[in-house]
């Protein structure tokens, strides 16, 4: 796309306006970093266009809090911009012991999802971010299909970046951009565990 002009423009009949302004969804996948981290910074560039946000983190421990959560919280409620709504979908990973069963953590999930569909019907926000999202699609707590038809058919002006890894190949097709973020180098490799303002 040199000077960020598209290399093919379809004959759909819309105007370059329309294709311009058209809601996306996108992905984040991959085993690399930076997949969380690059979707909020979308949150942050919709938060500043006047875009409420809603933030729905699966799978990571309800206490865990991170920088994000909280800058994007406080901008939120700064009164300027847009406002800004954080979600916490359940505890922990499935390979970590959290309290709870897997059978709460998928009822939690169904749970979230849930709420998504109502926010998505009701147009509340202009920016989704649902973050490690992919977890609970692999493990069969939430339906594939069910996502790719609800995503596909949302009303209005509603954009929606998915992270995780091992995006499922039918929510990858279904997607408007897809990134994969693939490892390098990682400190992790060299036996350095995360950090502050690095990992959190």
């Amino acid at each position: 796309m040199p000077q960020g002009k598209p290399e093919y423009v379809p004959e759909d009949g819309l105007t370059t306006r329309q294709r311009r302004n058209r809601a996306l969804l996108i992905v984040h996948t991959g085993p690399g970093k930076g997949k969380s981290t690059a979707a909020f910074g979308l949150a942050l560039r919709a938060w500043n266009q006047g875009w409420p946000v809603g933030v729905f983190q699966f799978v990571k421990s309800a206490k865990w809090r991170i920088g994000e959560e909280r800058a994007l919280v406080a901008l939120g409620a700064s009164g300027e911009g847009a406002p800004v709504d954080w979600h916490k979908m359940g505890e922990g990973w499935s390979w970590i012991q959290r309290p709870g069963s897997e059978e709460d953590h998928a009822a939690d999930a169904r749970e979230g999802w849930e709420q998504i569909k109502r926010d998505l019907a009701a147009e509340k926000y202009g920016m989704y971010v649902l973050d490690e999202f992919t977890y609970p699609m692999k493990w069969g707590w939430v339906d594939v299909e069910e996502v790719v038809a609800v995503l596909r058919d949302r009303p209005g002006r509603q954009h929606v970046v998915i992270t995780g890894r091992d995006a499922d190949p039918r929510l990858v097709e279904a997607a408007d951009l897809v990134t994969e973020m693939t490892k390098v180098k990682h400190p992790m490799d060299q036996g350095q565990k995360g950090q502050r303002g690095i990992e959190w």
